[in-house]
């Protein structure tokens, strides 16, 4: 439900309070909007009138499996020949174990799950589910499931209306919590009340058997996310619509003095909890005890925000007192109040900043780095009026851990090291890309496809609106993300703005679209590969083609072109974006950064034309990060004003450089740590820029052993080595190697086919000291963002960090 009333008493407001609106000397600072005014950040300068919590907030309801449950009953399979799981009690929690008799015929995942009816709960009314849980098995993800129906779509493997949330599990034998949100888009797929709640789980390919222990079950109402300070700052989501929103308890009254800009405006959003306890927003200008009512609409809808602007130039250059009221027949009632930002006119000379990311965008299938298809002619325009970096690279092989490092200038270790607990997020300690934007006054915005880059990895902060949701289909996730983009800057309109794109129309499972579709692949051969990928639904591996006796050759080759028709999707979307950024005459005062969060490895070295020869044991099995096909990506950069058109360098650059880069360019701060440095010496054109060591890092606490295990990287001019920290005892795929550092010849061999640390023995010492020096000093890092760590560094250890550029 709305009702809006806008206010026409302002121009009389006006007249009453006369020329000046300065009014009597006050206490408060007055706020200015060269910048856009993000109220929110500053509650400190606002007067506060109302907003307590109230003492009869809903509980939580707790489930706690140290006693029996005998309501929560494992969930027999449908349609598939496959057993329900069968729930043990243990000491202090239900034990889940999952064989090979859980497993769908047509996936090589063990899947199971338990349910429990609930007395027709309101959905609406919730906002979590916490699972407290542990499992030291190859247990992939746990989720949400939702009500029993008998109409069950095909492809279902529970009979449940909807799945919601997941979370990636811990497999370290330690006990995590595990938050699920209820406001996950399209899960509701119901009418009515919500009548059962189900976990489900399953795990890593081709496991034969795995356990999963649930301690507890917590299902969380929302007002109990709003109960900690009376007025604060969260995000909250509204059908995928991820918000920055300023909450205050009905009746709150919020009062900032601020000097009107010319063309002045508020934008904001509005939200609400419950559906049927509505609000009334006001907008009020107030001075000299004089207030005009510019806004007003009660509103009730708790799955979408209302979006509104306020016309604040009648006030051009005046200071007024200006009002965010909320009100409700129920005392205590939140009230949301989404990016409340005042703007005016353009006056910064600082840029908008697009920083777009490709997810699996492979440098060396994209025409603009000399493919031998026109995959990108789109980029190659672009490209023409900035900077190539020929050899940049990701600092993984994956989007976690990649967008982790890109997003906070901190290898993967730092932020994985110095977590005790659940799954490792951007350290609360270090700023994230949008914070660092937010703080200087920026619009921001996250539009991903991959939920790996959003709020699972704690990247939600300092941002006003984020969209982090999977498409249906991944290769039209650019259009989404634009039309989100579009949208977003129609309602929130100034500058400067900071957008992070991250697309995956080129990820795995391919859909091309026309005209693209075709483009490369026939449809008969299009038919084929799908009923090939459907045989194992992933790409295939070796033992795939023998048990299968699917044609390898012809399957990649058919993947190649596949993989080459979402490309040029891509980059056409991207020249769309471009075209009109220039024509709404944006284009000359944005900095335009393409780049990836990763290359192709899905497919592997089976994607390069032609195929290579038979594989040794070490390039198939052990491929390191610093292959070609793995981490080297596009790094295009574009400023029309400042960086001059058609510069191509050709030094090794990685992801981790982004943010001191974008910094630098923009004269803001730089983090007091940060192991990144900035290419803005190469761009602008000035002296003393030093090319130094790319290291690629996917070092993490193995939580039962207390010790760091993975691999950490480094690619130095021509050679490259991967270094296997403390291979994991059980003989898992990943730490299967027999020694522990593999060196390449990057000129001569840049998908590292063939390792030299037989011929090269000086190599094997010089880089194994060298990388156990780099993870000595990211274990130092950790410490410095660590929750519980409170044993200080060294001086060595700091001189160290200092020596290597990481603390300024």
């Amino acid at each position: 439900m709305r009702k809006t009333r806008v206010s026409v008493l302002i121009a009389l407001f006006i007249i009453l309070i006369g020329p000046s609106c300065s009014g009597p000397e006050s206490d408060q600072p007055v706020l200015t909007a060269e910048l856009p005014l993000h109220l929110e950040e500053h509650l400190d300068d606002a007067r506060i009138e109302g907003s307590e919590v109230p003492e009869d907030l809903p509980v939580p309801v707790v489930w706690k499996f140290d006693e029996p449950q005998p309501d929560w009953k494992p969930t027999s399979p449908i349609q598939f020949q496959m057993e329900a799981v069968k729930p043990v009690r243990i000491e202090d929690a239900l034990r889940l174990p999952l064989t090979i008799r859980n497993r769908r015929d047509i996936r090589p995942r063990l899947l199971g799950s338990i349910h429990i009816e609930l007395p027709d709960w309101n959905l609406e009314d919730w906002a979590y589910v916490e699972v407290r849980a542990r499992t030291q098995d190859a247990v992939r993800v746990v989720g949400l499931d939702f009500n029993y129906t008998e109409n069950v779509p095909g492809s279902s493997v529970f009979p449940f209306y909807s799945v919601g949330d997941r979370a990636p599990l811990v497999t370290d034998g330690t006990v995590q919590t595990y938050r699920l949100s209820l406001d996950w888009p399209m899960m509701r797929k119901w009418d009515g009340p919500w009548t059962h709640l189900g976990i489900w789980f399953n795990s890593q390919d081709n496991e034969e058997a795995v356990t999963l222990d649930i301690l507890s079950v917590k299902v969380i109402p929302k007002e109990a996310i709003y109960a900690d300070v009376p007025v604060g700052v969260r995000t909250a989501d509204r059908n995928g619509a991820l918000r920055r929103t300023l909450y205050t308890h009905t009746p709150g009254r919020l009062e900032y003095r601020v000097k009107v800009p010319q063309a002045g405006r508020i934008d904001f959003g509005l939200g609400v909890i419950r559906e049927n306890v509505p609000v009334t927003f006001r907008i009020i200008a107030s001075q000299q005890g004089e207030e005009a009512v510019l806004f007003e609409e009660t509103y009730s809808d708790p799955k979408e925000w209302a979006q509104h602007s306020v016309d604040l130039s009648s006030f051009t250059g005046r200071t007024v007192n200006l009002v965010l009221d909320a009100d409700a027949r129920t005392t205590g009632t939140v009230a949301l109040w989404a990016a409340p930002t005042v703007t005016g006119v353009r006056t910064t000379k600082s840029p908008n900043v697009i920083f777009y990311v490709i997810d699996g965008a492979a440098a060396d299938l994209m025409s603009v780095y000399g493919y031998n298809r026109r995959t990108t002619p789109n980029l190659e325009r672009i490209a023409s009026e900035g900077a190539v970096f020929e050899h940049a690279y990701s600092n993984a092989s994956w989007t976690q851990p990649s967008t982790l490092s890109f997003m906070t200038s901190l290898q993967y270790s730092v932020a994985s090291l110095s977590q005790e607990e659940g799954w490792p997020q951007a350290p609360d300690q270090a700023l994230t890309m949008a914070q660092h934007m937010h703080r200087a006054g920026y619009q921001t915005a996250v539009l991903v496809s991959n939920n790996y880059a959003g709020r699972i990895s704690g990247l939600d902060r300092g941002v006003d609106k984020m969209r982090d949701i999977d498409p249906e289909i991944h290769s039209i996730s650019s259009v989404l993300m634009h039309n989100d983009f579009w949208k977003w800057r129609e309602e929130y309109p100034a500058e400067p703005y900071w957008v992070h794109f991250q697309t995956s129309d080129i990820h795995t499972p391919w859909h091309p679209v026309a005209p693209f579709s075709g483009l490369y692949v026939s449809p008969s051969e299009r038919q084929t590969f799908v009923k090939e990928f459907a045989k194992v639904e992933r790409m295939p591996v070796p033992e795939d083609f023998e048990r299968t006796g699917i044609d390898r050759v012809a399957h990649f080759h058919t993947a190649r072109g596949i993989y080459d028709e979402a490309m040029a999707h891509q980059d056409y979307q991207i020249g769309r974006l471009v075209e009109r950024l220039k024509a709404q005459g944006e284009w000359k005062h944005t900095l335009f950064i393409v780049a990836a969060d990763h290359s192709h490895f899905h497919a592997g070295l089976s994607l390069l034309d032609p195929l290579p020869p038979e594989l040794d044991e070490d390039a198939t099995e052990f491929a390191p990060i610093i292959s070609s096909w793995i981490s080297h990506i596009p790094m295009i950069i574009v400023w029309p004003e400042r960086i001059a058109a058609g510069m191509r360098f050709s030094n090794p650059v990685s992801m981790i450089d982004m943010l001191p880069t974008i910094l630098d360019l923009l004269d803001l701060p730089m983090p007091e740590v940060m192991q990144g440095q900035s290419l803005a010496p190469l761009l602008l054109g000035k002296t003393g820029w030093e090319p130094q060591p790319v290291i690629l890092d996917e070092v993490r606490l193995n939580r039962a052993t207390g010790e760091p295990e993975g691999r950490i990287e480094v690619i130095d001019g021509r050679w490259g080595a991967s270094l296997y920290v403390h291979p994991n005892p059980k003989g898992d795929y990943e730490y299967r190697r027999p020694i522990p550092l593999l060196v390449y010849d990057l000129w001569n061999d840049p998908y590292c086919l063939h390792s030299l640390h037989e011929e090269r023995p000086d190599l094997v010492d010089k880089y194994t000291n060298f990388l156990e020096k780099q993870l000595e000093a990211h274990q130092s890092l950790a410490k410095l963002f660590s929750r519980s760590s409170k044993e200080p560094l060294t001086p060595k250890q700091l001189e160290n960090l200092r020596s290597l550029g990481y603390i300024r």
